[in-house]
Order: structure tokens, then sequence, then C-alpha cells
């Protein structure tokens, strides 16, 4: 069932959100002041949850309007991405047929093979070590930002209208955050900073492995089975299939969808599951899932 379906305000979200917004605000002033390492860890749990509701915000949640939507998750907590270029690049993302395509999937993690030749050694390792679980978690925000970065870069120097006012828009959410920690907040800049890196770094552990190339584009997104405070903080998208074959699912609808269909969307995925966050730890914290160029480019 859908929020238009349902027909009306997802109270659970708003919730929530509401939530996230005090302990970001717990984080940033009485925990900071309190002992430091509680506010820098406060600050990656909110600033993830955040990245999480904005992800339902551009999927419609939790109201009708969209401008309201947006301006319920407009504050920049996280610092690094406008909101309205994360909404434009994962709606782009949602179409199945190029998933995991190192051109036309704007969240792929592989390289076109001829691109992957070309590089430098040292890059390579680089890439090989970001295709780790702990790599993608110490390594992996700080190279998709500069990646994303010289994008964004480009494009502006190109003129693009959109991009453009994309940041404006970012720069114009920065204000109220940087306002509250120049004003109340309690804790450093430097240990903010480090709070929204880490923030990053585990919504990471949800981006990992949540889609495989495969040559069906039924086969390339994954199920991770997990009930837990991971779950949670990735407002239960380790269901990814049915996230993707039913975006417009409120995030506290997922598992009861789950239930009911599993073994059609296990079918669906050709059985691309995990148990638990646990077992994706276990088979991926040192072992690459992946090669970084994709496997099968020559068959796209």
């Amino acid at each position: 069932m859908s929020r238009a379906a349902s027909g009306g305000t997802e109270w659970p979200t708003l919730a929530l959100l509401a939530a996230t917004y005090a302990l970001w605000a717990l984080a940033t002033g009485p925990a900071a002041a309190l002992w430091l390492p509680l506010g820098i860890g406060l600050v990656a749990l909110s600033v993830a949850q955040h990245s999480s509701l904005q992800h339902e915000a551009l999927h419609g949640h939790p109201t009708r309007l969209r401008w309201l939507n947006t301006l319920l998750v407009a504050p920049a907590l996280g610092l690094a991405i406008p909101y309205h270029r994360f909404r434009d690049m994962h709606l782009a993302h949602h179409n199945d047929a190029t998933l995991t395509d190192p051109y036309d999937d704007p969240e792929s993690n592989y390289l076109d093979p001829a691109v992957w030749r070309r590089l430098p050694r040292p890059l390579r390792l680089l890439l090989r070590t970001n295709n780790t679980l702990l790599g993608r978690m110490l390594l992996g925000p700080a190279i998709s930002l500069a990646g994303f970065w010289a994008g964004e870069a480009r494009a502006l120097a190109a003129g693009d209208r959109a991009v453009r006012r994309a940041w404006a828009w970012h720069l114009a959410a920065l204000a109220p955050v940087a306002a509250w920690l120049g004003w109340v907040g309690a804790i450093p800049v430097w240990a903010y900073l480090l709070g929204a890196y880490l923030g990053m770094s585990l919504l990471k552990i949800r981006t990992f492995l949540e889609h495989q190339a495969h040559a069906r584009a039924s086969g390339r997104t994954a199920i991770i089975e997990d009930r837990g405070p991971l779950a949670l903080l990735f407002l239960n998208n380790n269901l990814h299939v049915v996230h993707h074959m039913h975006p417009g699912l409120a995030w506290y609808r997922l598992p009861g969808r789950y239930a009911e269909r599993r073994t059609h969307y296990l079918r669906r995925n050709g059985g691309y599951v995990y148990r638990s966050y646990g077992e994706v730890f276990r088979r991926h914290l040192l072992r690459a899932k992946d090669p970084v160029p994709h496997p099968l480019a020559g068959e796209r």
C-alpha cells in the first residue's frame, strides 16, 4: 500500500523525522559538551538517518505535497550533497534496465573495463580496496565525494542550470545548520565534519551490495533480511528489491510486503539474498564482493 493509496500523511515518518532532528540537536549541543566522542557518534547516526529520510522524501513521502516533503528534509545536515542533486540522480538510478551500468546508472560503483585498464596501479589498488566493506566505509565517502564534486564542477562550468539551482538551494539549506552550529551548538567544526563523514560511512554499509552485475535486470538488486538497528537506520531499504519494485511504498510497509511475497521476490532476483548485515560483514569486511571493471560490459 503506497502513501497515495493510504490516503493521507504518513505519521510514522513525520515522527521519525522529528526524532532525528531532536537527536541531531542533542548531538551537537548537550552530548558534545558532555563528551565529544558521544557527540560525534550521535552526529553520525542523525546524519545517516536524515539521509534515509531524504530518500523517503524524494520518493513522495511523507505527504502528498512535493514542496512540503522537500522542506521537511531541507536542512543540509550531511553538508556535502545538494538534496535536489541526490533526488535527480537517485530517480535516474531507478531505471532498472540500466542498473550498474558505468555510464547510465549514476550510483554504479563499476567502471568501464577500457577505463579501468588505463588507470595507474595506485588508483586501481585504491578502488580494489574500496570494493571491500571496510574499504568502502573508510575510503568510500571520500572517493564518491571526489567523483561527485568533479562532475558537479564540470556541469557548473558548462552552465547547467539545474545543477546551478540545486547548489543555490543547497547553500540556503546549509544556512540554518551553520547558524545552529555557530550560535547554539557545542561541537567544534572539525568534530562535526568527522561526524558527517562517519554518517556517510554508515550509509555505505547499505549501498555496498545493493546491486550486482547480472544479465537480467531483475537479478541485479539484493535483499538483506535484517530487522535490527541498521534496518531502521536505512528505513528497510535492505529489502531493496521490494523498494525498487514499489518505490512509492512507505518504509514501514516494506517488511510486511516482503513477508507476504518472499518467495516471489527471491525468485525474481535469483536468490541474491543475505540473512543479515552480520553475514555481510563476515563475508565482505576484507573480501571484495565484485571486481571494479564491469564484468558484463561487453554484453550490455
